[in-house]
């Protein structure tokens, strides 16, 4: 179940293309599309635990995995393995010996690539990079002119196309609406497509059945080809464990074929404080922690080796309502401690988002994103998904807060880069020039440095009052709108081998006629 149901480049000679002429000429007249290469941070992590309090909760991390274990469900091969690897096996619960977990998380790796069909937008995940990648698992969308409506497929092109046009956005990311138009069992096909198709960054497969997952390898190898999907990383989807402490048999199954194939897995919990944790930050760190390590290790149970990200999505409850809180405090806190424990396991991380309650991209919305945003960044996340685009806890993927979130991504980029502190950037020179009582508008140092010495907004409104009303006196969601609608407009689609495209159209087509259409 995803989070919200729960609340190349035809050039690359080393993939053995041949493109042809088709493909040469479909390169020569496309529209470049800048696109920023993921974060590397230069500013610390904020951490909030010492060293004592990280060895307490370890210790009971452990003591969960020992003593009440975690749950199986339909998946005997998953049992079998456990007991094979010595844990304490009785029905679907697993009992995990002390230290066992953590030992056969050592074989995750401590990095790893996700390549794209154009190499040019590669990404590192882990270290001190930071990924961005959308929202993800809506069925609602929203725009200013239709307002709240299901998503379709054509909901889904369209932010698919968004999202390659956005300059700080790195990944395409998956479910980023769910096309409800489409039957459930072969929209993963046209999703897909649509990835591979609309954008050359890296994206994500399905995780709603293992046969579907299977799928996504399947197209995979068509796009980047069979040898080349054998050897590298081209997915990273995104499993969630069932909070508290259950591990279901669709999700593991869909982890299984993607470890099997070397793909990589976001191995998440889903923590709703309160609802699927407990209601203290030491307490939901460690059910957090206990239920990542086990969802890692069996990853390394199936496959030793297979590329990995920890996983927390954390959210507190309105307890007068019972409905999800975003850009709280308790979140942010663990948020910020699991990132400590992740670093702790050697591996990357996962976490935070744009997120918000709010039913529109208004106040409400910018200051819960803003805060959610900004804890991922100091945190030292490494992928973060949800980066632009949620409304609604997640149930709806908007338009206007997309591009709105999106050109927001730029200030963590600028952020992240931390301080220069360069011969150049100490601006002794300019504070000679300058003197008391001066100013810098005209010295040289301004003069050489003006055009990037600040991060500017490509969306949000500088100007002075009467422009700004005689331009209509526009709000944020204004812009916004017609932001979306140019970019709709001189979108154009990145190259690709026409030969690849007709294949992967075709996998389509055959896969949808071998089944009759399936709503549930």
């Amino acid at each position: 179940m995803t989070e919200a149901a729960q609340m190349a480049s035809g050039r690359s000679g080393r993939r053995g293309r041949s493109g042809g002429g088709a493909a040469r000429r479909a390169e020569r007249t496309a529209v470049s599309v800048e696109t920023a290469r993921f974060i590397t941070r230069n500013i610390p992590d904020f951490e909030v635990l010492d060293e004592a309090a990280l060895a307490v909760i370890e210790r009971n991390a452990e003591t969960v995995l020992e003593e009440i274990g975690v749950v199986f469900s339909d998946n005997a091969p998953a049992l079998e393995r456990w007991r094979q690897a010595g844990a304490h096996v009785d029905g679907e619960r697993v009992r995990i010996p002390r230290g066992l977990a953590r030992e056969l998380c050592a074989t995750a790796p401590a990095s790893f690539t996700q390549h794209a069909r154009n190499p040019e937008r590669n990404v590192e995940i882990g270290g001190r990079n930071l990924v961005l990648a959308p929202v993800y698992g809506p069925p609602f969308v929203r725009d200013a002119a239709g307002g709240r409506r299901y998503a379709t497929i054509e909901d889904f092109r369209s932010f698919v196309k968004l999202g390659y046009m956005s300059k700080w956005l790195h990944h395409s990311g998956g479910t980023v609406c769910e096309p409800t138009d489409v039957a459930v069992n072969k929209r993963h096909l046209d999703m897909l497509l649509a990835h591979m198709t609309y954008s050359d960054k890296p994206f994500m497969g399905s995780v709603t059945a293992p046969e579907r997952a299977r799928d996504s390898v399947e197209m995979c190898e068509i796009l980047f080809g069979k040898e080349f999907v054998a050897e590298n990383t081209v997915m990273t989807s995104l499993i969630n464990i069932n909070s508290p402490l259950t591990f279901d048999g669709i999700m593991m199954g869909a982890l299984e074929v993607y470890a099997k194939a070397n793909q990589a897995c976001i191995i998440s919990p889903f923590i709703v404080g309160g609802a699927m944790a407990p209601v203290s930050v030491a307490g939901t760190l460690t059910q957090v922690l206990a239920e990542a390590l086990a969802g890692v290790a069996y990853s390394q149970l199936v496959r030793p080796g297979a590329p990995v990200i920890v996983g927390a999505f954390v959210t507190s409850i309105d307890m007068n309502s019972g409905a999800p809180t975003f850009g709280t405090p308790e979140a942010a806190l663990v948020t910020y401690g699991m990132g400590q424990l992740a670093r702790r396991m050697g591996l990357p991380y996962r976490s935070a988002g744009g997120f918000c309650g709010s039913k529109l991209p208004d106040a409400q919305a910018g200051y819960e994103s803003a805060n959610s945003l900004n804890m991922g960044l100091m945190a030292g996340v490494n992928f973060m998904l949800h980066a632009c685009g949620w409304l609604e806890g997640g149930l709806v993927a908007s338009f206007e807060k997309f591009v709105m979130d999106a050109d927001q991504l730029g200030a963590l980029h600028q952020i992240a880069r931390g301080v220069d502190i360069s011969e150049e950037m100490q601006a002794m020179d300019a504070i000679r020039e300058v003197g008391p009582g001066g100013h810098y508008l005209g010295c040289a140092h301004t003069q050489a440095n003006f055009k990037t010495a600040f991060w500017r907004s490509d969306l949000l409104d500088y100007k002075p009052f009467e422009t700004w009303e005689e331009e209509g006196g526009r709000d944020t969601q204004a812009l916004a709108s017609a932001r979306v609608a140019k970019m709709l407009d001189t979108y154009r689609q990145p190259p690709l081998d026409p030969q690849i495209a007709q294949r992967l159209e075709d996998y389509v087509a055959q896969k949808k006629a071998s089944m009759p259409d399936s709503f549930s």
